[in-house]
């Protein structure tokens, strides 16, 4: 009978551990794309969110089913919910939806933008990211900590979901719109340590397309709602003075499309206006639109009779100006 040495079951453990490994390691890179299908953003619980305990809350406004206007919170598992085009043409992004951090307008901000980018041919990713104020540890940056872990997930995966890496952008509504522009400002901010090597990929947004959003840290007033507890108000406070959005822009801010309402009395349309100065004032090829009429939140489907019921034409063209659509 022959015997086998222990230095041979050595190399076969130490293989056997290397092998476990490289799965472990990519396994971020393995899952194929499904439409509609929801992916987690990390292998393991978020990074500040080990000592929390959160059941997730849907609460739908709606009274037809077809037609769902869902807010969500109590968010302990971040997501990116795929959207596939019929036809592709390879451009990408990530949407961050409104909700004023403390919930997410998930459909009205999320899935409708979906099928508008879906139908200009762009494969889009609905983000439902965890909110600052609902017990996570420095909860001002786990918005962000969400949003570079999505379009890092996108852009690793982009060769084999047959994406162009170049044209992965990110599109804002509302705070959505301020979480888009804080990652199109802080894409390079390290706020988490690396789990896998999807986290080696660059978390900077392609373009971005913002729409109502409170890029100035002076926006906060309008967002903060004293009567809720005081971790929230806190956090978010706290969140906006982190990201003065419009006060963070240089050379290598993604190219950018804004549009607000000038009659918006939650967030003053003066936020993009700024933020479109500072763009300019940096070299940053831009685009901005302000409605006379419009209000807040407008979105898509709550455009119908109002001029601001373009801007989404206006920004399916000002992709294609800037070749990330044919």
């Amino acid at each position: 009978m022959s015997i086998i040495p222990v230095s041979h079951f050595r190399h076969i453990f130490l293989l056997s551990a290397i092998i476990i490994y490289c799965l472990v390691s990519n396994q971020a890179l393995a899952f194929g794309l499904k439409n509609k299908h929801e992916y987690p953003l990390w292998p393991k619980t978020p990074p500040g969110s080990e000592s929390i305990s959160l059941h997730e809350k849907s609460v739908d406004s709606s009274q037809d089913p077809n037609d769902p206007q869902r807010t969500l919170s109590g968010i302990a598992t971040p997501t990116i919910r795929a959207f596939i085009p019929e036809q592709s043409n390879g451009a990408a992004a990530i949407i961050t939806v409104g909700g004023g951090y403390t919930s997410l307008v998930i459909d009205k901000e999320g899935t409708d933008i979906a099928r508008w980018l879906n139908s200009l041919g762009i494969t889009a990713f609905v983000l439902k990211n965890r909110l600052p104020g609902e017990g996570h540890r420095a909860g001002k940056y786990v918005p962000l900590q969400d949003a570079q872990r999505a379009l890092r997930l996108v852009r690793a995966n982009a060769r084999n979901w047959k994406l162009d890496p170049a044209k992965i952008g990110a599109v804002g509504l509302s705070s959505g719109g301020h979480l888009a522009s804080t990652l199109g400002t802080n894409y390079d901010k390290k706020v988490y340590s690396p789990v896998d090597k999807s986290d080696a990929e660059s978390a900077r947004p392609d373009f971005l397309i913002l729409a109502y959003g409170p890029h100035s840290s002076n926006s906060r007033q309008h967002l903060i709602n004293p009567q809720q507890k005081p971790v929230e108000p806190i956090e978010k406070q706290a969140l906006y003075d982190e990201f003065p959005t419009d006060q963070q822009i240089n050379s290598k801010t993604p190219i950018s499309f804004l549009v607000s309402a000038d009659n918006d009395d939650r967030v003053d349309a003066r936020n993009s206006t700024r933020f479109y100065d500072a763009l300019k004032a940096a070299g940053v090829t831009a685009e901005l639109h302000i409605f006379q009429d419009g209000k807040h939140g407008f979105a898509i489907r709550n455009t119908k009779g109002y001029p601001v019921a373009i801007w989404t034409q206006l920004a399916a063209q000002w992709l294609q100006t800037n070749k990330i659509t044919p």
